[in-house]
């Protein structure tokens, strides 16, 4: 069955139209003949939005009852039952309420997409997991509820639904997002024009890379090569030198001035005898180009100046930055420089920018002779120094009156045999020392304009002059050929030692591995393959480059594949290598190899954590169970024992006291089992607050119910602003609170409890004048299974405090300990005042998605 397609209408706040727009688009699709259903849509009111969900078939919603309420979700099994073509699921980010089938509404929408049912889904740009920490710094609220972005990214669609934010204030004014009541602090607090601005930003360079994706796969499937400039992209060439901190800075200021630009810097290994770059240096301007926000490359190329350019139209790049030469001015006969010839080759779509620099002109060393994969220009200059040149000279010295002699004559053709040796290779050369003999022999050589050689010291010095010759060909191809190979070696040192030292550093992970291997030997796709045994298929464990579809799916698919170990290999697309290659290849699948074992360890690692986690709790709950709870059954078991006894007639009295100890036994038991089970939702993650506003004065007088009477002083001033919270957690943290405080007072001690605002928080103080803490464990008595000294009144297993912790921090706030002035210990509880501030539980946006 094939998987369905997702398609998110994606914005950047709350009342942008995005619930609208999918509605939109399912009455298109249903006038079309699609069969489409609403899974689940929240119009939170609205008018329009209620009106577009007219004429559309509703699935019935599930009820669940949580905490006395009862609330709707999605009913999954509804939906897959009924099986339509489309399903439209809102609020792609909720939290379903505990009981529900997943936890999250994108697991409900996974299983719709695996039954290959096509889901149309709304989400805002606030609530992608990696944009969290951005969020809050802009709008000063922690949202709760998140959604993967690789989720999102999957999307087969993403549609941005955009308003501008003056737009949606007067959406807001009007009443068209939230009711009368909410719109004056909303409109002062999260929908402030700058909050607006900034989250549409977010929004459309999240967009932006998207389609950059989009975008590059489009051009790999359609070997498109020339630049599309769609966005600033800024290439900096290394070349190892000190100057490349210089470039990269200048590239960084270049890009600062558009927004969405990027900054690549790229070294280039060359494999013709380039000297070496150093690898300090090459590490400090990695880090460099890192903490600027740009991204590290580094390839083998031949020729720098097209490797250059093939990196730059591989990534569409629109700018290139080189710096000035180095060289001297006298080096520049060995050729123009690779800034020159960027510049020359680079076309209308790519501009080079030369940058100046301290090191300009300083010198960078000799070239070396090359030898090895000489160009076409260089073998052609070759033959024509070793053939025509000996012709255009023997021309030239049969017409001087009185030519420089034989043994001059020899050392010149020596010489451009030499000549032909550096340019073209051994061929050249040969062909030289052949064609340079004849021509002595026939024009300078008695008798002249003849093949014979009358005097024996002619014919040797012809014979010498050839040996020479051959002897000097071979010796510099040999040595070019060294070279070359030198060089290579280098170059494939330098990957490795930066491949190594990465891997043993844990700065690579599977994924940068193989699109290291994809960049360094220019192939389309890269993946490494694996399987269990001999006769099951082959599974890819990672992959770089390329479509899904593209990537190999075996070994021998691939154009060169490299075996790791019996059942695992690495198989690339994209050209044949040679075989030189593949001996950094087989580094490169070895360092694969090692890198996917390493991160599964560490996902072992993880999980034996948790269970060691769970373990050690469960520890601690035995031993809570073994020794708390059985205190209070055995009384309670003692007072019934009693009771039934026909032994003993009791009195009306001693039958209520009895009567009194077990309810006191039985709400202990109450107590000790609730603490344990709200542990256990703070330890799985299941806490999902209901925030909604309240005064303080509501919430705190239903937590005391459980300590003393007169055990207690209350001091809430009436103005004291409303809190966002969720008033059954509150009450529950504060009854904790509380009740740790009395039982650790002294007789005739009361505890206070005292309100009072603090900018946009208000806080909650609860003082005892008890032993208190010292601060060395002051954050150890918020841990599980923790008492401090002895407990008094023989109560509880510990996790009070640590209970209220968890619930003050699922609702935004902050639970702290400090000294009580005079003695004891003060319970600082912060929560967030809702007139200052939106709550702390982004229920506000998270409720206005359209």
């Amino acid at each position: 069955m094939a998987r369905g397609k997702l398609r998110i209408y994606l914005g950047a706040a709350p009342g942008v139209g995005k619930t609208y727009s999918m509605l939109s688009e399912a009455h298109r699709r249903v006038e079309r003949g699609t069969d489409a259903v609403v899974a689940f849509v929240e119009h939170h009111g609205r008018p329009r939005t209620e009106v577009m969900l007219h004429g559309l078939e509703q699935i019935q919603r599930q009820e669940l009852e949580y905490r006395g309420t009862v609330f709707t979700e999605m009913d999954v099994d509804a939906v897959l039952a009924r099986r339509p073509a489309v399903a439209l699921v809102d609020e792609l980010a909720h939290t379903n309420v505990p009981g529900s089938r997943n936890a999250k509404r994108w697991q409900d929408i996974e299983e719709l997409l695996e039954a290959g049912i096509d889901v149309i889904s709304t989400v805002n740009i606030q609530h992608l997991e990696s944009l969290g920490d951005v969020v809050e710094s802009i709008t000063g609220v922690r949202q709760r509820e998140t959604v993967p972005d690789e989720i999102v990214r999957r999307a087969d669609q993403i549609e941005l639904v955009d308003m501008s934010p003056q737009a949606i204030r007067r959406r807001m004014a009007h009443g068209n997002i939230y009711q009368p009541d909410k719109v004056d602090a909303a409109l002062s607090n999260y929908f402030r024009p700058g909050n607006l601005t900034a989250l549409r930003e977010l929004a459309l360079l999240w967009v932006a890379d998207r389609v950059d994706e989009y975008l590059q796969q489009y051009r790999a499937e359609h070997s498109i090569r020339s630049t599309w400039q769609a966005r600033e992209r800024i290439v900096v060439g290394l070349t190892g030198g000190p100057e490349g901190r210089t470039l990269i800075r200048r590239a960084a200021r270049m890009a600062a001035k558009g927004s969405g630009s990027e900054v690549l810097a790229v070294y280039i290994a060359r494999s013709d005898g380039l000297t070496s770059a150093s690898p300090k240096e090459l590490a400090v301007q990695r880090t460099l180009v890192e903490d600027l926000g740009g991204t590290f490359h580094h390839v083998i190329g031949d020729d720098i100046p097209s490797a250059l350019l093939e990196f730059a139209r591989g990534v569409n790049a629109t700018q290139i930055v080189l710096g000035s030469s180095r060289r001297k001015a006298w080096q520049y006969m060995f050729g123009p420089g690779v800034g020159a010839l960027v510049a020359r080759e680079s076309g209308p779509d790519l501009d080079v920018h030369i940058v100046t620099h301290d090191e300009v002109a300083k010198g960078r060393g000799l070239p070396v002779a090359r030898g090895a994969r000489l160009g076409r220009a260089r073998i052609i200059a070759g033959w024509l120094v070793g053939v025509v040149a000996p012709a255009l000279l023997s021309l030239g010295l049969t017409r001087l009156a009185h030519g420089p002699g034989l043994a001059n004559d020899v050392l010149l053709f020596l010489f451009l045999t030499v000549a032909a040796a550096l340019l073209g290779g051994q061929l050249p050369a040969l062909a030289s020392a052949a064609v340079g003999s004849l021509l002595l022999n026939f024009y300078f050589t008695p008798p002249t304009h003849t093949l014979t050689v009358n005097d024996p010291h002619n014919l040797f010095a012809i014979v010498i002059f050839f040996s020479v010759a051959v002897s000097v060909a071979s010796v510099v191809d040999l040595a070019a050929r060294r070279t070359h190979q030198a060089a290579r070696l280098r170059a494939e040192s330098e990957i490795l030692s930066f491949l190594a030292g990465s891997v043993l550093r844990g700065e690579q992970t599977l994924d940068a591995l193989l699109e290291r291997v994809r960049e360094t030997f220019k192939m389309e796709t890269v993946a490494l393959l694996e399987r269990r045994s001999d006769v099951d298929p082959w599974t890819c464990a990672g992959r770089a480059g390329g479509t899904e579809q593209s990537a190999p799916v075996r070994p021998e698919d691939a154009d060169v594949d490299m075996p790791v170990g019996d059942h695992m290999a690495l198989a690339l697309t994209g050209r044949v290598l040679p075989a030189e290659d593949r001996r950094v290849l087989a580094a490169f699948a070895a360092q694969a190899a090692v890198v996917l074992d390493r991160q599964r360890l560490v996902g072992e690692a993880e999980r034996a954590q948790e269970l060691a986690e769970g373990n050690r709790i469960r520890t601690a709950l035995l031993a809570a169970v073994s020794h708390d709870l059985r205190t209070p059954l055995a009384g309670i078991k003692a007072s019934v024992t009693s009771l039934r006894s026909d032994d003993v007639a009791w009195s009306e009295e001693d039958e209520a006291e009895l009567l009194a100890g077990i309810e006191a036994g039985a709400d202990r038991l109450d107590h000790l089992v609730g603490n344990l089970l709200d542990m256990s939702r703070l330890q799985t993650g299941t806490v999902t607050p209901l925030i909604r506003e309240i005064d303080l004065d509501e919430v705190v007088p239903m937590a005391l119910g459980g300590v003393p009477e007169g055990s207690v002083t209350l001091d809430i001033p009436e103005e004291l602003p409303i809190v966002a919270v969720d008033p059954g957690l509150l009450e529950r943290s504060v009854a904790n609170l509380v009740e740790n405080a009395v039982k650790y007072s002294p007789d005739g001690e009361t505890v206070l409890v005292a309100a009072s605002a603090l900018g946009d928080r208000v806080e909650l103080r609860i003082a005892d004048r008890g032993p208190g803490v010292p601060d060395s464990a002051k954050d150890r008595i918020f841990e599980p299974f923790q008492r401090y000294g002895d407990a008094p009144r023989g109560a509880g297993v510990g996790l009070g405090l640590a209970v209220a912790r968890g619930f003050a921090e699922a609702m935004g706030g902050t639970l702290a300990a400090e000294d009580t002035p005079g003695g004891g210990m003060t319970m600082v509880l912060t929560l967030r005042a809702a007139a200052g501030r939106p709550p702390a539980r982004p229920d506000l946006p998270a409720q206005a998605t359209t």
